[in-house]
């Protein structure tokens, strides 16, 4: 057996201490907490969280290790209470409860009342001289004993109860039955024990602990804890077992139990907030047996208790310095504690709570930013579905862009379009997957599904720079564009039907269902301002179009990290132009339909500077293969059959062939296509590589950068253009593409006659190079990590193909323990960014380093950021909030981590 002699498997309640958390659980060290602050807490001890790891190795030996600490620690319990454990005629009665180091509620086990049997239940009895109680709290044992600890339906022990309450009335309640009905109960519960397990209802009160005891240790691996802690991140601690004296709510009309929260874990306002039943146990609260009670009308009902219980939930807020959640007893009219623990909250709440305990003084600034969980922030910003609501589910895809809304399902951009501009109703696109020309539909929508795709595809991308919602890749749906339909097995969903689609968790629902409105509210600034005072890094926007650019000076951008000029081509008026110049046969055509699509990025170019106004703007040259701005092959395949049909019938009719010149056009249109397609496109020719083949595109790009910035100069607006080379692998590419755009730049500059800082980098996105880093440096001026691509190229998967075919079973049999495109990989890919940074700084040791993949707004991939040294994060816009508070965190952790402090984990958000 893997332990050692000093191990200390057992510690009574005045033995520990909140700081104990890991060893004790929550429960347990905040029962110690507050059995040493003085409060009044029924008796106990804790057997530690390091038996139950040691239980899952040795079972036996552990169990037989325990036994007699554990019974010493009942005769310490004995002693203190003056009631025997097991005796017949004074019997002391425990409580044996779960307790995880993280908050886990609802996913473990607990029993009450154990101790009781046949012949103790008589002893209550006469004890209390309440027949009723005594006979109540054993029926409940009975029925928590077989659930918990031996596997009986409960559901089998419910319909017994609700058979005698039937007996009593329609409307009866359990409190209606009385000591003769209870006594009927419990024989037909020791009776379905019996039929269920094979043997008796154990009446050995030993016997009863132990059993408990196992099952609590058993519940930290049943299924719904386990699932609770894969969706949650929470590692495999095990569980506490706390075992504590029995009070009791049950006992009559002057006691009762609920739960109290020190502020409304809704709103995080400063009132308290709470419920409570009289006559009743805990489970009767959370289970909606009865209605509970306002916790404000117990001012009325126990008016003492209730300033006790006012003056309490002050004591532990201060004491804890968090909103605290209590669950209490009152027997007999005596307030009894019986658990307190940093309460959920939801995230508008969280943040309230936040800013007014730091203006109370009750809380520094520091540890504000750690009290708020980073990754709900964004729950904020945009409409999510009531969690109260019911749903009905009709698919899973990939959760593309967050936030959620209802709306009618139309099939291709221009009919959504069209909609848009004659109802109110919002719009959902569903296509297969979207194109760059479906941009001015996805503009019109309220938000896209697609059949196919990944979280970096068009549609996601797209969808994430608009704000709107996104789910992709949903699988199990089949669109069918003809018929303007999707089915999901055999429900079909036609155009102009309502859906729901929910781009925070993936979920694609039926029909209309209730939203919550973001609330942005002014705490919520305020606390942003909090975490600008205090992180490190900077925090800029991945924006597109000037819509994007104000957006992200909205939610407090330090700049534009990721300007991707291929989203302008997309617009429905220029895309034709794009295709003229992909399709033109010489240079001079090519450079006709590019002398027309310059304006159209210079204006783009002009309005994005503007208003930026001096802040810096990163501008990626054209980075996509050209075969992703033109039409599928199919689809031009199938216009090319049915033109010929038309021609051939025209032909035989009419004795005329009008289209003959139309089909040779088509004819050279697939035959370019064809030429352009590739095996590996996202490895072919794309980035500086199209640079390097058709220079006068860059060259385009850089004037339409330059032409705008000077004019804006003119104006008298400062402009920080820095223009970035994507794709790079090797030094020479850079030297090559950098003095071609380099001399353009500067023609131009000259051309104005004004002076202009600008810089010329280059995107890390292929591990060569990062690993030569030190030579990239020195032409590159800046380093932007493109981590999407790295990622893809660092672990050689296709990221659209790996996350709808095998990713999810990756992470199901834990190959992985997170999706790598989700958070960033530290150990591959932050490798190869420390040894860029590393490299490159010794050539050029102010070399500013950013990264603009969407990692730059996760929060973990952002505390690895801040720790190797990059100058910025940059993400989409309506993450940024996200991506400050992180940066916050990041820099206190760091902090802590120097003078030897850990910070306080941030606490459980409600969803």
């Amino acid at each position: 057996m893997a332990t050692t002699e000093n191990e200390k498997f057992v510690y009574g309640f005045s033995e520990g201490k909140k700081e104990l958390k890991s060893l004790l659980g929550g429960k347990g060290a905040n029962l110690a907490e507050m059995t040493n602050m003085g409060l009044n807490i029924p008796p106990g001890f804790v057997i530690t969280t390091e038996a139950c790891l040691n239980y899952f190795d040795y079972p036996k030996e552990t169990m037989e290790k325990l036994r007699p600490i554990v019974l010493d620690y009942l005769k310490k319990l004995e002693e203190q209470t003056g009631k025997k454990f097991g005796d017949i005629s004074n019997p002391l009665l425990v409580s044996v409860r779960s307790g995880a180091p993280m908050s886990m509620p609802g996913m473990m086990d607990t029993v009450l009342n154990l101790g009781l049997n046949d012949e103790s239940v008589q002893g209550l009895a006469r004890q209390t001289d309440n027949p009723r109680f005594s006979y109540d709290s054993y029926r409940r044992f009975i029925q928590m004993f077989g659930d918990v600890v031996m596997g009986i339906s409960d559901e089998k022990f419910e319909r017994i109860l609700n058979q005698y309450k039937r007996e009593k009335g329609r409307n009866a309640k359990d409190t209606d039955l009385d000591v003769k009905d209870l006594q009927k109960v419990i024989a037909d519960y020791k009776a379905l024990y019996e039929k269920e397990i094979g043997t008796p209802f154990p009446q050995d009160p030993f016997d009863q602990l132990f059993l408990a005891i196992e099952a609590v240790f058993k519940s930290w691996n049943n299924k719904r804890a386990i699932t609770y802690r894969k969706i949650n991140n929470i590692p495999n601690f095990g569980t506490a077992v706390n075992i504590q004296t029995m009070v009791f709510g049950n006992k009559g009309w002057d006691s009762a139990t609920g739960v109290a929260f020190s502020r409304d874990p809704s709103t995080g306002e400063k009132m308290r907030f709470g419920e409570y039943l009289k006559n009743a146990q805990g489970e009767d609260v959370v289970a909606g047996i009865r209605t509970p009670k306002k916790i404000e009308d117990m001012s009325e009902d126990f008016p003492e208790v209730y300033n006790e219980l006012m003056n309490t939930l002050e004591k532990l807020e201060r004491h804890y310095r968090d909103m605290q959640d209590i669950e209490f007893t009152i027997e007999d009219g005596e307030l009894f504690i019986l658990q307190t623990r940093d309460g959920k909250r939801t995230p508008s709440a969280a943040v309230k709570i936040a800013v007014d305990m730091v203006k109370e003084g009750l809380i520094s600034k520091e540890e504000a930013i750690m009290s708020v969980d980073a990754k709900k922030i964004s729950k904020l910003l945009f409409k999510s579905i009531d969690e109260n609501a019911i749903v009905h589910v009709l698919a899973h895809g990939i959760n593309a862009s967050p936030g959620a809304v209802s709306g009618i399902t139309i099939f291709d951009a221009d009919t959504a379009e069209e909609m848009a501009n004659e109802s109110e109703k919002d719009i959902i696109l569903v296509r297969p997957q979207t194109k760059p020309e479906d941009v001015h539909g996805l503009y019109a929508s309220s938000g896209v599904l697609t059949q196919f795709g990944g979280k970096t595809s068009h549609a996601a991308v797209v969808a994430r720079g608009m704000g709107k919602p996104a789910v992709v890749g949903v699988q199990d749906i089949e669109i069918d564009t003809e018929d303007r339909e999707f089915r999901v097995g055999e429900t079909v969903v036609k155009e102009g039907d309502y859906v729901t689609i929910d781009g925070t968790t993936g979920r694609v629902i039926e029909g209309r269902v209730p939203l919550i409105e973001p609330e942005i509210k002014g705490e919520f600034l305020e606390l942003l301002e909090i975490a600008d005072e205090i992180r490190k890094i900077g925090v800029r926007a991945n924006a597109d179009t000037p819509l994007d650019a104000e957006k992200a000076l909205d939610f407090g951008a330090e700049g534009i990290g990721l300007t991707r000029t291929e989203h302008m081509f997309m617009a429905q008026e220029r895309l034709p132009v794009v295709q003229r110049m992909i399709l033109a046969r010489t240079k001079e055509e090519r450079k006709d339909a590019l002398d027309k699509i310059l304006p159209m990025q210079k204006g783009d170019f002009y309005d994005i500077f503007k208003k930026m106004k001096g802040k810096p703007v990163t501008i990626r040259l054209l980075d996509p293969p050209l075969h992703e701005f033109l039409p599928s092959l199919s689809e031009v395949l199938l216009e090319t059959q049915e033109l010929k049909m038309t021609n051939s019938l025209s032909k035989s009719l009419l004795n005329t062939s009008p289209l003959d010149q139309e089909l040779k056009e088509k004819d050279k249109y697939i035959t370019l296509i064809r030429s352009l397609s590739e095996e590996n496109p996202m490895m072919g020719l794309r980035g500086c590589r199209l640079g390097i083949v058709w220079p006068e595109i860059n060259e385009m790009q850089v004037r339409a950068i330059f032409q705008a910035a000077c004019e804006l100069k003119q104006e008298g607006i400062d402009v920080k253009p820095e223009v970035m080379i994507p794709l790079i692998g090797m030094i020479s590419e850079l030297k090559l593409v950098k003095n071609q755009l380099v001399n353009v730049a500067q023609e131009t500059i000259d051309s104005y006659d004004v002076d202009l800082e600008y810089n010329f980098g280059t995107m890390i996105e292929i591990p060569r190079a990062a690993l030569t880093a030190d030579e990239i440096a020195e032409e590159a001026e800046f380093f932007s990590f493109g981590t999407n691509d790295l990622t893809q190229m660092t672990y050689g998967f296709s990221r659209d193909d790996a996350e709808s075919k095998f990713l999810p079973i990756y992470l199901n049999k834990e190959i992985i323990k997170e999706n790598p495109f989700e958070i960033l990989d530290q150990k591959g890919v932050g490798e190869l960014m420390k040894i860029a940074i590393e490299k490159g700084r010794k050539t050029r040791p102010n070399l500013k380093c950013g990264i603009c993949g969407e990692h730059g707004g996760e929060p973990q991939s952002i505390h690895f950021a801040n720790a190797i040294g990059l100058d910025y994060v940059s993400c989409s816009p309506y993450r940024i909030p996200v991506a400050r508070i992180a940066a916050a965190q990041a820099a206190i952790e760091e902090k802590n981590v120097k003078e030897g402090k850990r910070g306080k984990i941030s606490v459980e958000v409600s969803e």
